[in-house]
């Protein structure tokens, strides 16, 4: 009896995963098209433009990398500027690896491999408001895998569509719209949050020119920090603005 509600558990989990990142991939999927085209433009193959979909499976990194390495830029920056964007995974690591502290190494490697900007955005709200999360990982890889198979799908049909959708929809306008629906509940619900927010957005106007894309991770520790300054100041915790 205690094995069937074990797995009854992670079922639900899992499943419970893919529901709430479903709504995120009306954005995920016009971005993948975007890429799929851009990297054929960009003078890479099918096989090479999809391959980065699977290996490097970051949206933003794969853009650059494209942009990089199509324009004649050394290796070497290519691989730092890739790289620096993804610092963001960092963060992402540090304030989810409590909840996977009790996992071992083969789980964390796939889900590492899966923890995108939008699995996190989902999984980390499941997470801190679950007092038992023995089975949240469940939560990450139904998330996550939804998004895998989304990227993969939508950069392959952006591969073999190439230039027959029309640049009058703008199909790249969804891309921050993704990330604005994932962030804006709380934002607009804390205090300290809406001061992080826009203080990243600030400073990231500031620091745009900066080489190698250092803006990105300085922009959003510079927002962290003066969230948690503001989110001290204003003791208790939560601060919901009215």
């Amino acid at each position: 009896m205690a094995v069937n509600t074990i797995e009854s558990s992670r079922r639900n989990e899992f499943y419970a995963g893919i529901k709430s990142v479903s709504p995120i991939l009306i954005g995920v999927v016009p971005f993948g098209l975007i890429f799929g085209i851009l990297g054929l433009e960009a003078g890479f193959t099918s096989v090479q433009t999809f391959l980065m979909s699977s290996i490097i499976f970051a949206g933003a990194s794969q853009v650059v990398f494209v942009q990089l390495f199509s324009g004649g830029t050394l290796p070497i920056i290519t691989i730092l500027s890739v790289g620096i964007i993804n610092l963001r995974h960092f963060l992402y690591s540090a304030a989810i690896s409590k909840y996977l502290a009790h996992l071992p190494i083969k789980w964390k490697i796939p889900l590492a491999y899966l923890l995108t900007d939008e699995a996190f955005a989902v999984t980390i709200k499941r997470m801190s408001n679950e007092e038992d999360s023995k089975f949240s990982h469940y939560y990450l890889l139904g998330s996550g895998i939804t998004l895998w198979l989304t990227w993969q799908a939508s950069t392959l049909t952006g591969i073999l569509l190439e230039k027959t959708i029309p640049e009058e929809l703008n199909l790249g306008f969804a891309i921050p719209l993704v990330f604005l629906a994932l962030i804006a509940p709380d934002v607009i619900k804390y205090k300290s949050h809406a001061i992080c927010a826009l203080s990243a957005g600030t400073f990231a106007i500031i620091f745009h020119n900066l080489p190698l894309n250092l803006w990105i991770i300085l922009s959003a520790v510079i927002g962290l920090l003066v969230g948690a300054i503001i989110n001290k100041i204003d003791n208790p915790k939560k601060v919901v603005i009215r």
